[in-house]
């Protein structure tokens, strides 16, 4: 065995180990009736898939961590390949199955999926002797919690580099831009979104129906109230025609940031780490939400700073809300102060795919000094949301809320 061949087999084995540590915790996942090999350890895969939980207990699987928390997605990925098996599909698309979530979902920061373990770790330990269960399995179900948002995460990108034509995203060529991909990004991005309600049966609805209800109403609400978003986004900038920059308001931009963002990039992280750890009653996750959305909020408004004024580099996407004519807070915060000559300026200008138009409108942007109007938004929301972490968090450990906004407090990517 050469090195790089033992390298690829201790990866394929701690993935092995990682699944192992969530199945030996789950028992055997169902899936359309039919029991799960991987998850039961009833198929051809090696006996570790029989000892679970003494894997977990050894320290293979710390889903707290980047490196143990990919190595879930590996598992999960290659059970969901090996599920293709029902359909008698395996041979036939488990190779390109494969690559599609290699490619696609592992990628990025994973701050959602990290924030989900996190959470349910950071809750557990404020309870103390109250929590009713054991590290482990708040680990394990977290886990792959974790990986539902961040398998959303992947639909969602895939399909929202094609709407808008994008060329890069993560540090490489958007999915759709691969020769042998194009349109078929379509099917793919519902497979991934599918694939979501596929790992939730998969491993709650029979081993925790309640967890299972809770998380998968929070996930079906999410996934349209991110679709919301999506398409008040998409109205706004229609394809054929001309644009109409009197729909550009600020009270626009924040109704499709707080649904295309907010629930999805802050809220559901947060609730489902509370919902492993058994904080699910109305008043916890009316206040979680109110200050995740402010987050989503503030998370949006540096994404659309950063396409603008960011480095293609170090975002890893090269930033095309101007000629796509997004409502973004740099147009909208523009349109708000720009002299009625600016705005004619913008008007002729904005939306259009041309490099002279597109310095144009960044010219606006200078001369308004929207880079300054963005700082002094940033120290004063980020001030905002410490005051009502402090005021209004009282159930669930503090904590939570700051790990998640000082991940993003003056982020340059």
């Amino acid at each position: 065995m050469t090195q790089g061949e033992g390298s690829n087999a201790q990866v394929a084995l701690t993935a092995v180990a990682a699944v192992a540590a969530v199945a030996g915790i789950f028992g055997a996942g169902v899936l359309l009736g039919k029991k799960s090999k991987a998850i039961s350890g009833s198929g051809e895969g090696p006996v570790v898939l029989q000892g679970g939980k003494g894997v977990a207990k050894a320290g293979t699987f710390d889903a707290a961590k980047k490196p143990g928390f990919i190595d879930v997605f590996k598992g999960l990925a290659e059970e969901l390949c090996g599920d293709l098996s029902e359909y008698e599909l395996t041979e036939l698309i488990s190779k390109p199955m494969q690559r599609m979530l290699d490619y696609n979902v592992p990628g990025g920061k994973l701050n959602r999926g990290l924030t989900v373990v996190h959470a349910a770790l950071e809750i557990a330990k404020f309870q103390g002797k109250s929590s009713t269960k054991d590290e482990e399995t708040i680990r394990a179900q977290s886990a792959v919690l974790g990986w539902c948002i961040e398998w959303l995460q992947a639909s969602f990108l895939v399909s929202d580099d094609l709407m808008d034509s994008s060329i890069t995203r993560r540090g490489q060529p958007c999915w759709y831009k691969n020769e042998d991909v194009g349109f078929i990004a379509v099917n793919d991005a519902l497979i991934l979104m599918t694939q979501v309600d596929v790992l939730l049966y998969k491993m709650f609805a029979d081993e925790d129906p309640d967890l299972f209800l809770h998380v998968h109403r929070i996930m079906t609400e999410t996934t349209y109230q991110t679709e919301m978003g999506q398409f008040l986004d998409l109205s706004t900038q229609p394809p054929q025609g001309p644009i109409n920059l009197d729909l550009y308001t600020s009270e626009r931009h924040y109704k499709i940031v707080k649904y295309k963002t907010a629930f999805y990039s802050f809220y559901a992280p947060i609730a489902f780490g509370m919902a492993v750890a058994g904080v699910r009653d109305k008043e916890s996750l009316d206040v979680a939400c109110d200050i995740c959305v402010k987050m989503g909020v503030y998370f949006q408004v540096q994404d659309d700073y950063l396409d603008c004024y960011g480095e293609p580099e170090v975002i890893g996407k090269i930033g095309t809300d101007i000629q796509d004519g997004k409502c973004s807070w740099l147009v909208t915060q523009a349109l708000t102060r720009a002299s009625a000559e600016q705005k004619e300026v913008l008007k002729a200008n904005y939306a259009k795919d041309d490099e002279e138009c597109i310095k144009t409108v960044k010219g606006i942007y200078n001369e308004l000094k929207l880079a300054d109007i963005y700082h002094e938004y940033e120290e004063s929301i980020y001030k905002e949301i410490c005051s009502d972490i402090e005021a209004k968090v009282t159930t669930v450990p503090k904590e939570i809320f700051y790990a998640l906004l000082h991940k993003i407090y003056k982020r340059s990517k």
